[in-house]
């Protein structure tokens, strides 16, 4: 039988976690069972869920949520369509509701799978449409972005691309607007992409913010498109995972997608409520298709516990889901000091993703996008920073401002 699985912590001091789990893989398939007649219990038995498994532990020291659970349960993929919010609502739709009880990991049956492509381009994809392979890749983010009109947008945008960066996103809050319309926008800032290429001799992918009314989001991506857009930024909690879906399998949707995490707070933060992490900002986002995945950082202003950041990474990459992998990128608070300790969690497969380690810089922005180049040249050289920065100025005043390596 094709299955789907999720399994939850449950936490409860007095709870049989056993009868728990029989009640929510019975509640959340057939509604009951003890009191249908034989025959019917026969017809409804492919649709019954399975407990698969309950581990039952202990803490101390904790006023609420001594005992907990993690508990797995089996739902049969006859009950829902292939689609996330059909599956999320099978496996935690009116239980979100029912205590102290938090999701913690999805799996997917072979027969769900199907229904997902997964990133159209994912890692290799993006370093291809780079052409850089070996090393971490680094992108900028616009910053005080609204009330500018064109001009003000090419010039702050001219200037991210002089230091060297490979991508280039829209701030999430840059919505449609009579200065920088979507297609304005891309139209003047793809022109000086090329005009700072001849400088760096470097490929930028420039992530346009696609928003507006869920129905138009398809008409406002082709416009984006064919006014010469090579990335798109999307806010994908606000509109749901399926819409995702719907965008990066569309055939006409012919650029990669990055994911910003916009009200993921809202939902994983709480240790005995919401979702975790790793399938928020992991397994469905690389599900529904995000080519490159945003998500705050262990390090900086917006911070994440760093198990919690390694799992999301885990999800991104591992060969375990059978569809392309999506590109990590650690958000908030990065500088160039942190870039060995980026690479020492994430490995070179990152996008180093950087607004005031950029804008912020003592020497200006273009000076900032270099100081993180020249970070990522000694860090993939084994050369510790502080050596590196003694012949590159811009490494050394972003070092004296925001520190070395930890």
């Amino acid at each position: 039988m094709n299955q789907c699985t999720a399994t939850y912590r449950i936490y409860d001091d007095k709870v049989d976690f056993r009868k728990k789990a029989e009640s929510i893989a019975i509640g959340m398939t057939v509604g009951s069972w003890t009191e249908l007649p034989q025959a019917k219990r026969d017809s409804m038995q492919k649709h019954l869920g399975q407990v698969l498994n309950v581990d039952i532990y202990e803490t101390v020291g904790t006023s609420t949520g001594t005992r907990y659970a993690d508990i797995t349960i089996a739902y049969p993929d006859v009950n829902f369509s292939h689609d996330i919010p059909a599956l999320l609502v099978t496996v935690f739709g009116k239980i979100s509701m029912d205590g102290q009880i938090k999701l913690i990991n999805l799996g997917f049956s072979e027969s769900f799978l199907s229904a997902f492509p997964g990133p159209k381009f994912g890692i290799a994809g993006i370093r291809q449409q780079l052409g850089v392979y070996h090393r971490p890749l680094l992108m900028s983010i616009f910053k005080s972005v609204i009330g500018l009109n064109l001009e003000e947008l090419r010039e702050q945008f001219y200037h991210q691309a002089l230091g060297g960066v490979d991508l280039i996103k829209d701030d999430e809050i840059l919505f449609e607007n009579e200065l920088t319309p979507i297609e304005k926008r891309v139209e003047i800032c793809m022109k000086a992409a090329e005009l700072a290429s001849k400088d760096t001799g470097k490929k930028l992918l420039y992530a346009a913010n696609l928003t507006g009314r869920t129905s138009q989001l398809k008409q406002q991506a082709i416009k984006a498109i064919d006014a010469g857009a090579n990335a798109l930024l999307f806010n994908v909690l606000a509109y749901g995972y399926d819409v995702l879906h719907e965008l990066s399998s569309d055939p006409e949707i012919t650029v990669p997608i990055a994911a910003h995490p916009a009200l993921a707070g809202a939902m994983y933060p709480a240790q005995h409520y919401g979702i975790a992490p790793s399938v928020l900002l992991g397994q469905l986002m690389r599900l529904a298709g995000a080519d490159l995945v945003l998500f705050p950082s262990p390090y900086g202003s917006v911070t994440m516990p760093r198990e919690e950041n390694l799992a999301i990474h885990h999800e991104l990459i591992t060969s375990n889901l059978n569809i392309p992998t999506s590109m990590p990128v650690p958000s908030a608070g990065i500088h160039p000091g942190l870039v060995p300790l980026i690479l020492k969690d994430f490995g070179t497969d990152v996008v180093i993703n950087a607004g005031g380690g950029i804008h912020g810089h003592p020497m200006g922005t273009t000076a900032g996008g270099r100081a993180f180049v020249q970070a990522i040249d000694a860090a993939m050289s084994s050369i510790p920073l502080a050596e590196y920065a003694a012949t590159h100025p811009e490494l050394q005043s972003a070092i004296h401002t925001w520190g070395g390596e930890r």
